[in-house]
């Protein structure tokens, strides 16, 4: 593939980050200025061989500050096992929710808090925390007046008998505090995502094991709409094209795939990269719209072939084209933020070649 360290042209590095086992990147915005925060799941212990579960989880997120073209440390949150940072706003009050998988050096505790922290006096104070199981994402949305909290956990692992409520889940706000509103059966959940279009509303569920799916808003619950059977879901995303409502679905088994709703169903449409496909970033760029598709490893976790480039798609009426590729490490996520008419990207990595979590996440400049 031509031009492979800079997506065709697209792409320029302009920052290292010095991240270990970095598993998301959520990039924000208040009136204090832009912030990166980067959960990072385990920190490399000397001496213990390579292996992608292992490593000392008892770690931090950094939080970086944007300062003259560039991120510079900023703060630190408690994260253990860092997942994921979920930035929001309700009524003016800055939010944001934390999620990791696990706590310890191994032996590893799956029973976990995560924390919804609010920002008050220039720091981040804890608001509220939830015992969970094995936690990997945490979405924030909003429609009529109504503020939810998704959190999607859970994982099956032999002789690991859950103390804490593992099932994915949805909260509501009631304005102090988030109350349990709804769950859903899945036992390794990764990933959420929403939309609301032609006055209808939708979530997305990636589910590992137990099937990802589709749920649309009956006017009291998110009701099931339509089931993908398949195991290795990770992560789905939604966007409008040509008046149409369109989906796309990263598998990490398998391959990413096209959607376009009929108005009843999803239907699938074209497929795009092979296994590895673990997140998914879309780009309205000054010159075309973007797909960044996020790869991670093949394999298996103890034997896992770390995937050293991502894919780069721009939309081309009724489908994306691959237009290059750009090196990465066991990428986990992509974040796109612009400064005046410029646009960046942000991705997370979260392994080397071979397979320890100190690699660095990388900040490029986006020219499409």
């Amino acid at each position: 593939m031509a031009n492979i360290e800079s997506g065709s042209g697209l792409l320029t590095p302009l920052q290292q980050l010095p991240t270990s086992g970095a598993r998301a990147v959520e990039v924000f915005t208040t009136d204090e200025g832009i912030f990166l925060a980067v959960p990072q799941l385990a920190r490399d212990i000397p001496g213990e061989a390579p292996y992608m579960n292992a490593g000392d989880s008892d770690i931090e997120a950094p939080i970086y500050r944007w300062q003259d073209g560039r991120f510079v440390a900023h703060e630190t949150l408690p994260l253990p096992g860092g997942e994921d940072l979920e930035y929001f706003e309700i009524d003016g009050r800055r939010f944001l929710a934390a999620a990791g998988i696990r706590t310890g050096k191994g032996p590893y505790d799956l029973d976990t808090d995560a924390v919804v922290y609010e920002r008050i006096a220039h720091a981040w104070a804890p608001l509220q925390r939830f015992p969970v199981f094995a936690a990997k994402q945490w979405v924030a949305f909003s429609f009529d007046s109504r503020h939810f909290l998704a959190l999607a956990q859970g994982v099956v692992v032999d002789g690991v008998v859950p103390k804490h409520p593992r099932d994915s889940c949805l909260f509501e706000w009631n304005g102090e505090r988030f109350e349990p509103f709804q769950t859903f059966d899945g036992q390794w959940g990764y990933n959420w995502a929403f939309v609301s279009f032609g006055g209808e509303h939708y979530l997305a569920y990636a589910d590992h094991v137990s099937g990802s799916r589709v749920l649309r808003w009956n006017g009291t619950q998110f009701a099931p709409l339509q089931t993908f059977s398949e195991n290795g879901g990770r992560a789905f995303r939604f966007f409008e094209a040509q008046g149409a409502l369109w989906m796309l679905h990263a598998n990490l088994l398998k391959h990413t795939t096209l959607y376009r709703f009929d108005g009843a169903q999803f239907v699938d449409v074209q497929t795009l990269g092979g296994a590895g496909g673990r997140e998914l970033c879309l780009i309205d760029g000054r010159h075309g719209h973007y797909l960044v598709r996020v790869c991670f490893i093949t394999g298996t976790p103890k034997a896992p072939l770390v995937l050293q480039q991502s894919e780069i798609f721009r939309w081309q009426r009724d489908r994306f084209d691959l237009v290059g590729e750009f090196a990465t490490s066991g990428a986990t996520d992509a974040a796109s933020f612009a400064v005046g008419d410029q646009h960046y990207l942000v991705v997370s990595n979260s392994l080397s070649e071979s397979v320890r979590f100190r690699t660095d996440s990388t900040l490029f400049r986006f020219d499409g």
